[in-house]
């Protein structure tokens, strides 16, 4: 079995050198990378980083969009045992300042031009903010260099599809390779409560993960996985990565447009789907407001996982059950454990497939659940946080062995920060929230995500986000937020009567507020409420409403 990375695409490549892996959406045209296009890429490529002193153990920062060339050098950095550091094409001075400051790549590859994105001004500001950092060398993808020297040079690599047919390294490269235990990726955490860490996996990690998710998703050639959340994250990254592992294609759509998206499905036939509710979302609603006689069928999508991040996984799971038939499940994942951690089994009842969770993809992975208090491991069932061993846990935390070392138990356990309950029997477990959401409504234990499904469930919601406000008589109060649907016309009461009339009394939001868009932080893994600013402006309100009275 593959140990590396390059193992693993040398493998794929050898028996279908002629088939597409990578298919690129390039303006209203695409580029198409076959297997071994790829791999002699990947190759050559690894020949000029080694030619540039890029040796094992450097850090390379990737700040690149979902093009093919975001996939060669993943493949490259990996072939001379280096590491890439992702970087979202929409990170600013700070958070770029933080990973340099971090990471310390010796070099950066940067797009020529994309959108209107000003790369080299950033990357000149991040560096004036960090004057102690090693100015890195610029690597120039497509497009004008001009303004992008940070004063170390600019180089352009050259483009994938110049460089051949192969499916293996050229003969005679006696240069050292990477190694399994080499650090392959460090993903950046979401930063949705501060400056994301930087977590770091190993290749053998990476090639054992490809395996088991795609096995978990019954990924095989001839199909085709859609890339649309930013590569530099796991949720996009390693679904992409299983799929070429089990020689299919991956579809990279460097920018979302919901429309163009579900063309370019239809189109090439994608076949699995990973994301966000936020995401998926928008693919269903896009579908549902074309007029049918131009819906796309998209016929051969047939499986997928979703993540909860706007509290639409229900409905979106019933939409591609009803009107695809297609089989989405809730999955669970973190930059730290890899996305597609677990996903449940496509045959389950729809309720019990959209929660957030899932069976974990192997048998090397364990969860338990502890009391946060005690310590102590909870019964089946029971919530407590989620803890986890396996190939799939983060390594280290680049440039903070404080960290590295605070989120680890005394027994090896990595402390995810999330609460959850495990079942019985076949390591599945069910995520309710973030360790600090949780809410202590009149001395019951309740999650946002129940109060928000239920929302949800009105027709006339489209998104509902909970929030939780210390009480001065004790416990926390419920403030909800909610965001209607386009056509719908439903008062802040009319929703609050709505809750009285089916939920428990403790339940019930103390107060609701309509608005007309969340505060978002759009991260490597897709777009997060930001649910510190919703608490911040639940405790003004509650605060206000309180001096009132």
């Amino acid at each position: 079995m593959p140990a590396t990375l390059t193992d693993l695409l040398t493998r794929a490549a050898a028996p279908r050198p002629a088939a597409p892996a990578l298919i690129e959406r390039d303006g209203d045209a695409f580029r198409t990378l076959s297997f071994g296009e790829l791999n002699a890429a990947a190759a050559a490529l690894a020949q000029q980083l080694r030619a540039r002193g890029v040796r094992r153990g450097n850090v390379v920062g990737v700040w690149l969009p979902n093009w093919s060339e975001t996939i060669v050098w993943e493949f490259a950095l990996a072939a001379v045992g280096a590491a890439a550091l992702g970087i979202n094409t929409r990170y600013g001075v700070a958070e770029l300042t933080h990973l340099l400051e971090r990471g310390r790549p010796v070099g950066i590859v940067v797009p020529g031009r994309f959108l209107d994105l000003d790369f080299g001004g950033r990357l000149r500001g991040a560096l004036d903010e960090a004057p102690e950092v090693p100015v890195p060398w610029v690597a120039m993808v497509r497009g004008e260099g001009a303004g992008l020297d940070a004063g170390n040079g600019v180089w352009t690599p050259a483009r994938p599809d110049e460089a051949g047919t192969s499916d293996r390294l050229p003969a005679g490269d006696a240069e050292p390779g990477g190694k399994p235990e080499d650090p392959v990726n460090y993903f950046t955490t979401s930063g949705s409560t501060g400056m994301p860490k930087l977590a770091g996996h190993h290749q053998a990690s990476i090639v054992t993960h490809c395996r088991n998710v795609a096995a978990a998703l019954e990924m095989g050639p001839g199909d085709c996985f859609l890339g649309a959340l930013p590569l530099s994250g796991v949720f996009g990254f390693n679904p992409a990565m299983a799929m070429l592992s089990a020689g299919g294609a991956c579809l990279l759509e460097p920018v979302f447009d919901a429309d163009v998206v579900l063309g370019d499905m239809e189109t090439h036939g994608v076949t699995h789907v990973i994301g966000g509710d936020d995401m998926l979302g928008r693919l269903m609603d896009a579908w549902q407001s074309t007029a049918p006689a131009r819906r796309p069928a998209l016929k051969r999508l047939r499986r997928g996982g979703i993540a909860d991040f706007a509290g639409r996984p229900v409905a979106v799971v019933a939409w591609a059950q009803r009107e695809l038939d297609a089989a989405l499940s809730g999955v669970y994942g973190s930059s730290e454990l890899f996305s597609v951690t677990s996903i449940w089994p496509a045959g389950l009842e729809l309720e019990e497939r959209s929660r957030p969770g899932g069976v974990v993809v192997s048998d090397d992975i364990r969860v338990r659940a502890v009391d946060p208090e005690s310590g102590r491991p909870c019964a089946s069932q029971q919530t407590g946080e989620l803890q986890f061993k396996g190939y799939n846990v983060v390594s280290d935390y680049l440039g903070d062995d404080a960290a590295t070392l605070g989120v680890f138990t005394d027994d090896g356990w990595f402390r995810s920060g999330d609460l959850g309950f495990v079942l019985e029997g076949d390591g599945s477990f069910v995520y309710t929230c973030r360790a600090g959401d949780a809410l202590r409504l009149r001395g019951f234990l309740v999650e946002p995500a129940e109060i928000e499904q239920f929302l949800s469930s009105h027709p006339g919601v489209a998104a509902a986000k909970v929030v939780g406000v210390s009480s001065t008589a004790g416990g926390d109060l419920a403030v909800a937020y909610v965001r209607l649907s386009d056509t719908a016309q439903v008062s802040d009461q009319e929703l609050l009567d709505f809750c009285r009339q089916r939920l428990a009394p403790f339940k019930v939001p103390a107060y609701l507020n309509l608005v007309d868009e969340f505060p978002v932080t759009t991260g490597t893994n897709g777009t997060k409420i930001r649910t510190a600013e919703l608490r911040r402006w639940a405790q003004e309100q509650v605060a206000a409403a309180s001096a009132g009275g």
